[in-house]
């Protein structure tokens, strides 16, 4: 078959966004913009007011008899099974009945007329508690011998003897906050009951297929029983990856039990006390090196806050082991992971999947032996970078490695070397504004540490008109999946994108699919949407060859079909297929290949491949307020060749902005009594607009093409680049460092708050 004319909207086009002017406009309807069914009833959740101990008493009476209550759950009302844990541990209860774990765990949930009457009746229940003791963070968890809530790793490579012969040795402990979310459309789910045992559900979560199976699990019936659509989120960032198990759920169940509608939509405050976030880590760590600042060891302990249950935290504290070298190879490492129980949420996915706090521990070991040797961190990062043909950690040999190139390309065009001798120079006068420069890279792996993970699949149909119906595993968060896997079947079947319907998705047309999630979205769902389009040309030009007596060389599908000396628009050559009894629709279905883990021997090739990237950041600091700005901040990223540099570069700002907050301004505290204290917009602060670098360059490696048969050799962009904030933070830390001539690493812990610098600048004055 001939190629035909590049159409409107195909791959590497830079086209805006299919719902972007819905989302200014207001007309993209999220999960609470839906049209309720006649009758609908709202729930709430009634929630924990300790952090540890066992109800001895519950009396709920006078919410049943509150104002518009039609339903009171608790326990005991759940068909099935009273369990959402995402890994089948069984140790994580829809609702908490005898013991609760944290503050604020869902106990009952309140079903009626409206969510007012709902929330106002839950504040009426009476529970009475056997307290217990409790431990909130990691380290206090592991003296209590609370115990891990999933098995640990140890990746191990190398002889460590290396350490005790290293010239220099150095040890230390860093602490890594964790974060909230914070999507903009809350937790949410709509459940509507059908027929026998059928229930369909309007929620937003980044994985349809395990919300089916969880309400499929709960209410006690198969999964074909239960439907679930998703059209878009109002973000996830990992967050409504599990943690909209519990919703989903309840909602559901009281749905069947009414035989009517049920909406649950949280308040900001409770989502955030219920809900799961970043995991924050303590590391305790040593590395060995020479004088020339070259790596011999690595040892490093991670202590997590993974919260009452183990939700996805062991793979979480798997992939910030996977992370730990960052870009730099370690001729011997031993990497071991605490995954700690705490009476705290549980904590789950986010953006990076534990991989940020593994990469900033490789970058404060760099920083360390930096300063020991007085030395620019950069050159420490270029002497210890990966060589293709290396090991990592856990066994996969580096084969793709750019990093030189990147790295090389943003000296220059971010003039690096001269801004850090005036930053230098400008700090030597003293003064109250301090300023600090850094440039760091990235290497990130990208595919699900769980292998079975990898696959996706897609539905394709062509009506008879023309019209082409697209419907695919995947998940729309904002980030342009739905776009991206448009552009490639309209490049493919060689139509213009105008021509293609994008639909939600849904459990009854794609089964099985996997959580839009580990950056693999468009790798695995772009690839399933093109197998389906192999499908239907290949019946398409067989219709063209038998029905012309042609040769399939002398068939070109497009928006004009060329067939021999013949031309006629693609509707009517669709109209003549479907008229011949051509079967127009196609199922396909993609996994990754090459892929290969054994936990047990910490070995394999988890990854397909690396995304890298590099970042250059520079601020100023007042070191009367601990208050800093970024004066600019230049990247260069690689998405390979990519699907559409417009949303590729917005997934890029938007990561970097997001991984500043997680090292500057976004804070999680708990009070002595268990409770959440930052758990809304007013206490709990993400960057503003007015946060953003003054002057903000970002620009992607158009040079770099994905070595690994991907989708239109593009790489993944949606996690890689969220480490590029460590650029900022190693920036501060400079800021800091000059308070004592640079003879001392800071060391300040993240997040780097102005009440955090302000402290490292005044025990360095």
């Amino acid at each position: 078959m001939k190629q035909n004319v590049s159409p409107k909207g195909a791959a590497h086009s830079p086209i805006i966004h299919d719902s972007a002017q819905k989302h200014v406009t207001g007309r993209a309807d999220y999960i609470d913009d839906l049209t309720e069914p006649s009758g609908t009833l709202h729930a709430y959740l009634g929630l924990s007011d300790i952090p540890h101990g066992r109800i001895t008493a519950m009396d709920l009476e006078a919410v049943r008899k509150a104002p518009g209550v039609h339903l009171v759950l608790t326990a005991d009302d759940i068909p099935g099974e009273n369990d959402i844990s995402p890994t089948g541990l069984h140790d994580d209860p829809v609702l908490a009945f005898p013991n609760v774990a944290f503050y604020g765990q869902p106990i009952f949930a309140v079903v009626a007329e409206t969510r007012d009457q709902a929330r106002r009746a839950c504040k009426l229940a009476r529970i009475d508690y056997e307290t217990l003791p409790f431990a909130l963070d990691p380290i206090t968890a592991r003296d209590a011998d609370m115990g891990y809530v999933t098995k640990p790793l140890t990746l191990a490579r190398g002889d460590m003897e290396d350490m005790a012969r290293a010239p220099r040795r150095l040890s230390a402990r860093m602490t890594v906050g964790g974060q909230e979310h914070f999507y903009l459309e809350s937790q949410i789910a709509m459940a509507i009951p059908g027929e026998d045992d059928e229930v369909s559900i309007h929620v937003s979560t980044q994985h349809p297929t395990e919300v089916q199976h969880m309400v499929a699990h709960v209410l006690g019936v198969p999964a074909s029983a239960v439907v679930v659509n998703v059209r878009r989120m109002g973000g996830g960032f990992g967050g409504k990856e599990t943690q909209m198990n519990l919703f989903a759920c309840v909602a559901a169940v009281a749905a069947k039990r009414l035989g009517r509608a049920v909406k649950l939509r949280p308040d900001r405050d409770d989502d955030m006390t219920i809900t799961g976030k970043r995991h924050d880590f303590v590391i305790d760590y040593e590395v060995g090196f020479d004088d020339n600042g070259k790596i011999h060891a690595v040892s490093g302990d991670f202590y997590a806050r993974c919260g009452f249950s183990a939700d996805l935290s062991g793979p979480v504290t798997d992939r910030a082991l996977f992370h730990a070298d960052n870009a730099y190879y370690y001729p011997a490492v031993a990497l071991r992971s605490h995954p700690m129980r705490t009476n705290t949420c549980s904590n789950t996915a986010f953006r990076g999947f534990g991989g940020p706090q593994g990469v900033i521990l490789a970058e404060r070991v760099v920083e360390d032996i930096a300063y020991a040797l007085g030395r620019d961190p950069l050159e420490i990062r270029k002497l210890n970078l990966y060589e293709n043909g290396q090991l990592t950690p856990y066994h996969q040999t580096v084969e793709d490695q750019i990093l030189p190139q990147i790295l090389a390309e943003l000296e220059s065009s971010s003039d690096y070397h001269a801004r850090r001798q005036a930053v230098l120079d400008w700090n030597a006068r003293g003064g109250v504004i301090r300023k600090g420069i850094a440039l760091t890279p990235v290497k990130f792996g990208i595919s699900f540490t769980a292998t079975w993970y990898n696959q996706a699949g897609a539905l394709i149909h062509i009506y008879s008109d023309g019209s082409i119906h697209l419907n695919h595993g995947g998940t729309e968060l904002g980030q342009g999946l739905n776009t991206k896997v448009a552009q490639i079947v309209a490049e493919a079947l060689g139509v213009d994108i105008d021509r293609i319907r994008i639909t939600k998705t849904t459990t009854e047309k794609v089964p099985n699919t996997s959580a839009t999630a580990a950056s693999s979205g468009t790798d695995l769902n772009g690839m399933a949407a093109l197998d389906a389009c192999r499908q239907i040309l290949e019946r398409l030009t067989g219709f063209a060859v038998d029905s012309h007596g042609v040769k399939p060389d002398q068939v070109s599908i497009g928006e004009v079909v060329q067939i021999g000396d013949k031309t006629l628009p693609f509707a009517d050559f669709i109209r003549q297929a479907y008229m011949a009894r051509i079967q127009l629709s196609a199922a396909g279905f993609y996994k990754t290949p090459k892929i290969h883990w054994n936990r047990d021997a910490g070995r394999g090739r988890p990854f397909y491949y690396f995304a890298y990237g590099a970042a250059c950041a520079e601020v100023s600091v007042d070191t009367l307020s601990g208050e800093y700005v970024i004066e600019r901040a230049d990247v260069l990223h690689d998405v390979g060749r990519s699907l559409n540099p417009a949303l590729d570069k917005g997934q890029v700002e938007g990561a970097f902005v997001q991984g500043t907050g997680w090292l500057t301004s976004e804070e999680l505290w708990w009070d002595d009594k268990g409770r959440l204290r930052t758990h809304a917009p007013s206490t709990y602060k993400i960057p503003l607009a007015s946060d953003r670098p003054k002057v903000f360059n970002v620009a992607l490696a158009d040079w770099s093409v994905n070595r690994e048969h991907t989708i239109k050799r593009s790489k993944a962009v949606g996690e890689p680049p969220f480490m590029l904030g460590i650029s900022v933070f190693q920036a501060l830390n400079m800021a800091v460092a000059s308070f004592n001539d640079y003879l001392e690493n800071p060391r300040i812990d993240a997040p780097a708050t102005p009440e955090r610098v302000l402290m490292a600048i005044e025990r360095l004055r």
